[in-house]
Order: C-alpha cells, then structure tokens, then sequence
C-alpha cells in the first residue's frame, strides 16, 4: 500500500491472472485518509490496451473509492510472461464539494504551481488458477484408491467394456422374448385346431348315434372308434 499524503493505494500492482483471448480485470481501492476532497487521474503507456474506470474522479473525506482496470482480450502472450507496461495515479487536493466534472486537465498540472502527487503502478501478468485435481477415493479404510477415468484409459475400457456387456445381454434378452412369444403363438394355433377338430368329431358322433338305431352292430364299431380318437385328441389338448 502507498503511504502518500493524500491517497492511499491498494494495491500498488496490477496483477492480471492472463489468459490468452479473454477480457480480465483487476480492482484498485483508493483510500482518502485525510479531511479534504481529493481528485485523481489515472493514466496508463499504452491506452489501447487498457479499459479504465472512472478514470478521474473525487474520493471524499475519509472515505475510498474502487477503480477497474479492464485488460482488453490479447491474441498473443507476451515472452517470458513479462509486461512493461505501466499505470500513474495522480491526486491533488480540489475544493469542498467537488465532484467528477469539476475536474479539469489543468488541476495536474505542476507547472501551473498545483501540489500534485503521483504514485507509479506496473502491470504484472500471473498465470490463471487451475482447476482442483480430482480426488481419488478408498472405498474402505486401508484399501487403495480407485483409479480415475484418465489412469491409462483402463477405467474407460472397463466402462465401455461394461457398457457393451450389458447392451449384448439386453438383445440377447430381447431375442428370448421374441423367441418365446412365437413359441406360445404356435401352441396356441396348435390348440385352437385340435378343439375344432373335436368339435367337428362331437358333430359325427351325435349323427352316428343318431343313425345307430338304425344301422346296427357296424355303426356301433364307428362310435367306439370315434370315442377313441376324441379321446386322444383331448388328452394332447390337456398336454398343451
């Protein structure tokens, strides 16, 4: 922190986390510790570049004031990591009840006679925070930890190993199915047309004891063989 007269800063570098493409910003807190009105400007060697707000203001008595400073998205980073560039803060004293546009170019002025104080900041570039590490879990005390996804692809083998395993049983699940209904399917057709053809041997057999009276011993033998077949048909029935 700067122990200026007049304002104090915090902190005393901008300290960018850079990334390549990407807008990033960092703040500046300026403190006023004394019970006049303060204006400050800030002005940066290489404009361009940077995105300043407020670039002028007044922080009253005893009170602070957040500056943004705004690094434009960079297609290219620098070698070494290393910035030259550079911020200056200037403060003067302005009168009780000054606001922003009050302040003019000439209140910095020094050769105009104005007590300005200035205060340097330099740019530094950090890399960005990286993402935590995943965390490897026992699933009881003493056991040693699984292995995540990335250890050597296995437990991606394993997945899609596991994956296929369960897709093949699936069909073959499917295919039981199918096999099963076609089964029962079958039977019953089977079924319907022996009840049919009992039905229809039903229908003889009430004609032939009809005609039995009449025909004798030899439509006799005809039932007892018809009773016979109705017999075996209805024992397959059952079976069925």
């Amino acid at each position: 922190m700067s122990t200026a007269d007049l304002l104090s800063i915090e902190p005393l570098e901008l300290k960018f986390p850079f990334e390549l493409r990407k807008q990033i910003s960092c703040a500046l807190q300026l403190s006023n510790k004394t019970d006049n009105y303060v204006a400050f400007k800030v002005k940066t060697t290489n404009p361009k570049k940077y995105c300043v707000r407020p670039n002028t203001g007044v922080v009253l008595p005893r009170s602070t004031c957040d500056v943004i400073v705004t690094m434009q998205a960079q297609k290219e980073a620098p070698p070494d990591m290393q910035c030259r560039d550079k911020f200056l803060l200037q403060s003067v004293n302005v009168n009780d009840g000054a606001s922003a546009k009050d302040i003019t170019a000439e209140m910095f002025n020094k050769e105009a006679g104005h007590v300005v104080e200035e205060c340097k900041l330099r740019v530094v570039y950090v890399s960005p925070p990286q993402p935590p590490s995943p965390v490897r879990e026992g699933s009881e005390e003493g056991s040693p930890p699984r292995a995540s996804a990335s250890d050597n692809g296995h437990a991606n083998a394993a997945e899609f190993a596991a994956a296929a395993k369960q897709f093949s049983e699936g069909l073959e699940a499917q295919d039981k199915s199918f096999e099963a209904r076609a089964l029962i399917t079958k039977l019953t057709a089977e079924k319907n047309s022996a009840i049919q053809q009992n039905n229809k041997l039903r229908q003889e057999l009430e004609l032939l004891k009809r005609q039995s009276s009449k025909s004798g011993s030899s439509v006799s033998f005809m039932v007892v063989i018809l009773i016979g077949l109705i017999g075996i048909i209805m024992g397959y029935i059952m079976k069925k």
